[in-house]
């Protein structure tokens, strides 16, 4: 009889604390909650769960019960809001704590990019397509890249990086239609066209593509 009134408590406990388990926030799905919202335009509902998000991470933090998952949600939410600063700052604390979450890397060599610190963004990103050229964020990786080596000028570099970027990912316009301003800028025009087409397949609407198509072909009209 005490043998099963001591089952009957365990199984009370164990139920509670599943319970406990299953209510607890989750940080990485009110990111994830924010990007949908984010692509549907309503970015102010987004930015409420990226915020979320923050927070969630902030107090796994401070109660120490922080995984190298926390670091990685928490700096993602703040690239979404901007922050890049902070992305920076908190992703060196996560680095210093989980060396080999290369996941980090890369969100620090975005933030990297968009304060226009170009060299360090690209050690960051080169490091993290080493690390993991088949994880899921790697096509963006070589986007930035690709943005990087475009900006120096250095269109063969770029053409490599976009090309493998639209590879691992080809339904973005954006990345062909940087591709072909690649080509186009390194004189390569019946590529750089069919990059601008493949844009235009996916955004029929891509203004700026509709113009480069055009304007290609009046250049490869000129050549005769």
């Amino acid at each position: 009889m005490k043998l099963s009134v001591l089952f009957f408590i365990s199984l009370l406990i164990s139920g509670n604390l599943f319970a406990q388990a299953s209510q607890r926030p989750d940080a990485l799905q009110q990111y994830r909650s924010g990007r949908e919202l984010e692509a549907r335009n309503r970015l102010s509902e987004a930015n409420g769960y990226y915020n979320e998000a923050i927070r969630i991470c902030m107090e796994e933090i401070d109660r120490k019960i922080a995984t190298a998952d926390t670091y990685v949600v928490f700096t993602w939410a703040l690239q979404r809001l901007k922050n890049y600063r902070d992305v920076i700052a908190w992703g060196e604390r996560g680095l210093a704590l989980y060396p080999n979450d290369y996941r980090l890397n890369e969100i620090m060599g975005e933030a990297y990019f968009y304060l226009d610190d170009y060299e360090r963004s690209l050690a960051l990103m080169q490091r993290f397509v080493n690390a993991l050229p088949r994880n899921d964020r790697a096509s963006t990786a070589y986007f930035f890249i690709g943005e990087i080596y475009r900006i120096q000028g250095k269109y063969r570099h770029a053409d490599i990086a976009y090309t493998t970027a639209v590879h691992l990912e080809p339904g973005i316009a954006l990345w062909w239609y940087r591709l072909g301003i690649t080509r186009e800028a390194a004189g390569e025009y019946v590529p750089a066209q069919e990059a601008y087409e493949r844009s235009l397949r996916i955004d029929p609407s891509y203004a700026e593509a509709n113009g480069a198509v055009a304007r290609i072909k009046r250049l490869l009209s000129l050549q005769g």
